[in-house]
This record gives C-alpha cells, structure tokens and sequence, in this order.
C-alpha cells in the first residue's frame, strides 16, 4: 500500500502538469481572499459591538 495513489489525485497531479497556469490561478485567488493585511482594532470595535444572543429562541 506504500506506492498506492488514488485515481483523484493522479488525476489532480496530471492536470496541474498539464495546465501550470492554475497554481497561479490559484495563488491571485488566495491573496484576493485570504491573505489580507488585518485591522485589530476594527476588529476590536466589531466585537465590543455584539449584541449577546439569547440562550433560547423561538422562530
């Protein structure tokens, strides 16, 4: 079981020599979403600004 390798991934590693272009892709797409500079003391005010929930609600 050593030298096994499931279907997906030599399908996922075949593509991505196929096609190198998506790795970039996928590096824009993270810095979009993910890997922005943080604001913490926004983050502060946001959460001092919660309204605590009930324990219980009726919908």
């Amino acid at each position: 079981m050593k030298n096994y390798e499931s279907e997906a991934t030599t399908f996922i590693r075949d593509f991505l020599k196929k096609h190198p272009e998506v790795v970039d892709k996928q590096r824009e797409a993270r810095t979009t979403w993910w890997d922005r500079p943080q604001d913490f003391k926004e983050r502060e005010r946001l959460q001092a600004a919660k309204v605590p929930k009930k324990g219980y609600e009726y919908y």
